[in-house]
């Protein structure tokens, strides 16, 4: 890829940007954008990507920021990226209310065969308009002269590989050491996972408990040897351990061995961790050791092969 390619920049045409978009819903700016690609570029239909699109936006919500959408897909038919914008100063109802309106949308289609180029471009993306006032900026420029000239000089540039913090969950359901059993199997109840960090009480990384941590704890080992389990056909094992949930602390539970990986190195090593280790979700550390996030293997898998 060369210098120019990695700017966002050179994505961008004037006649691929809607400012002041009167669009209201989601959909209907998507369809605009959609017809926009379209017809500046042969070959391709806007009712197929609208189908793409929507396919994923149904799956993978789009709304990355506040203010920030990216509808995006991958088309067979592209040998490089197309990215239209539309701008709106009144908001845009993505049907996100937790976000609110969104002002930008950026939509990304990108070749079918390069997972790696679009998983770049929404890093960046993400990137750039984290910062504090960028979303409104962009929503009040007047026309695509403007936004033009605004990307032309804003630096945004496209990474030349992604990294494991490009790519990892930072929001991690975590318990406390010190926490107790109890606590722990609530939360996997009410969140859903299936492994959760282990922090002390100065947020240092000292283990992982997951669902496979507390049935080993709750049966014998030499149970798992019998063919005969007649006898613990009531889960008596399990009646035991919950009897005392309150009493057992995570620590007693927990796991102090586990898979790490660090931010900063190429995201693709995350691939070769989960086949080496046949794991299904890797705990992600900071310079200074500590927990940055978790990256599952579900999670990346979709985004590879599919968002």
């Amino acid at each position: 890829m060369t210098d120019n390619a990695t700017h966002f920049y050179s994505y961008l045409a004037e006649g691929n940007i809607i400012c002041r978009c009167k669009a209201r819903t989601g959909a209907e700016v998507i369809s605009e954008l959609a017809r926009l690609l379209a017809r500046n570029n042969a070959g391709l239909s806007a009712e197929s990507i609208v189908s793409e699109v929507l396919a994923r936006e149904a799956v993978f919500p789009t709304v990355i920021a506040p203010g920030l959408a990216v509808p995006h897909a991958r088309l067979a038919e592209l040998d490089k990226p197309l990215v239209a914008l539309a701008s709106s100063r009144d908001g845009i109802d993505f049907q996100a209310p937790e976000t609110g309106p969104v002002k930008v949308v950026l939509m990304l289609l990108t070749p079918g065969d390069d997972p790696g180029l679009h998983l770049q471009l929404l890093s960046a993306l993400a990137k750039d308009f984290s910062t504090p006032g960028e979303i409104d900026k962009v929503a009040d420029l007047p026309d695509a002269g403007a936004v033009m000239a605004h990307f032309n000089g804003s630096g945004l540039t496209i990474p030349d590989y992604l990294r494991v913090r490009d790519v990892m969950t930072r929001k991690v359901t975590t318990v406390l050491e010190q926490d107790t059993l109890q606590r722990a199997i609530e939360l996997f109840a009410v969140t859903g996972e299936s492994e959760m960090p282990v922090l002390d009480d100065d947020g240092d990384l000292r283990g992982v408990v997951s669902l496979l941590d507390l049935l080993k704890f709750s049966m014998p080992e030499h149970v798992l040897w019998l063919e005969d389990l007649t006898p613990m056909y009531r889960f008596q094992p399990f009646s035991e351990v919950l009897k005392g949930a309150n009493d057992t602390k995570v620590a007693d539970v927990m796991r102090t061995e586990f898979t790490s990986v660090s931010e900063s190195v190429p995201a693709v090593q995350i691939a070769k961790l989960f086949l080496v280790n046949q794991i299904g979700q890797l705990i992600v550390v900071d310079s200074a050791g500590r927990l940055a996030g978790i990256v599952q293997l579900r999670k990346f898998a979709a985004r590879l092969f599919w968002e």
